[in-house]
């Protein structure tokens, strides 16, 4: 089968490799869809742990099941799915076990033919949406859903900013945010993101840029109650000043690394978290995937390309300049 995997010097490459074999718990899926996330191309740059070279990438995907372990029940037999790509998060559902990783790196992930994968960890696909939109779903979805409601307690009226509003998690948690019934706000230095995030219910949009954003954003919304973030760096001060007493800012990642100082006095007075998210647990795979079919929400496609050219869809991640995911489908 064919598979894109991780070749010397961090490269792209695709390679044949052996269609898995099915254990008994397990059921061999033939992949119909898969998609990008910004994990994927980290790797590609080595700036990602555990890297192995051959792995096979990806952590996101949608196939049809075409067989089934000797344990697994044949209602799965030829049905849609998605792959929860989680490895070993461990009992504990407040946060993962110390060898927690994810589909993609160090394991083989999902952009390729086939993969044989435990029944516990697939799910049926929702049926409003088409194999390529739904690929899009399960890793941003995840990580979202745990950040926005686990920790964010996003509750119908709630003030929600949302940074960063290009990005793949970034767009669920603004999607999730607007079903649940909050206000939600966006920042992004991008006009055009900006100018769709507003056209799809933002209710303003600001360029952090801009040296006045924050006077701007606060007269516009009065604060927040929850923040949703994955930059941190120094704009975490601004996001402080920003915050309603109670407040929370959750950060699911730190891409402009760590902040020189922090607002600790504003922080302890106005009793606000902050709060780190990765992922999510099982259950929340599950729980993310009612909660989309409920809501009948749909991922934002930036892109679909045949699965042959996905090394375009890694490049233009690369420039940044997509809104939405970007699939590859077989």
């Amino acid at each position: 089968m064919k598979a894109l995997v991780i070749a010397d010097n961090h490269k792209l490459e695709f390679r044949e490799k052996e269609t898995p074999a099915l254990k008994e718990n397990q059921v061999l899926i033939k992949i119909q869809a898969v998609a990008l996330n910004h994990r994927d191309q980290f790797i590609r740059e080595g700036k990602y742990p555990g890297i192995k070279i051959g792995t096979t990438l990806g952590s996101d995907a949608c196939g049809r099941v075409i067989e089934t372990g000797e344990k697994v029940d044949e209602v799965w037999k030829g049905m849609d799915v998605l792959i929860n790509p989680n490895v070993g998060w461990g009992e504990n559902p407040n946060v993962q076990a110390p060898d927690y990783h994810i589909l993609g790196t160090p394991t083989d992930g999902l952009f390729c033919e086939y993969v044989a994968i435990d029944v516990n960890k697939i799910a049926e696909k929702p049926t409003h949406l088409d194999a390529e939109i739904a690929a899009a779903l399960p890793l941003g979805g995840m990580t979202a859903y745990r950040a926005l409601f686990h920790h964010g307690k996003c509750e119908a009226g709630s003030k929600v900013l949302i940074s960063g509003v290009g990005g793949g998690v970034a767009q669920f948690a603004f999607q999730f945010a607007l079903a649940k019934g909050a206000e939600v706000f966006v920042t992004s230095s991008d006009e055009n993101k900006r100018s769709k995030a507003i056209e799809l219910g933002a209710s303003a949009a600001f360029n952090y840029k801009d040296e006045n954003w924050t006077k701007e954003a606060k007269e516009k919304s009065g604060g927040f109650d929850i923040v949703i973030d994955s930059a941190v760096g120094d704009g975490l001060n601004d996001l402080i000043k920003l915050m309603n007493p109670a407040g929370r800012i959750v950060f699911y990642g730190a891409t402009n690394g760590k902040p020189k100082d922090i607002d600790v006095f504003r922080m302890f007075w106005n009793q606000i978290t902050l709060q780190g998210s990765t992922m999510a647990n099982d259950d929340e795979f599950k729980a993310m995937l009612t909660f989309v079919k409920k809501n009948r929400i749909e991922p934002i496609i930036d892109s679909i390309r045949p699965f042959e050219n996905i090394v375009e869809a890694f490049d233009k991640m690369k420039e940044g300049k997509q809104f939405g995911k970007l699939v590859a489908k077989f």
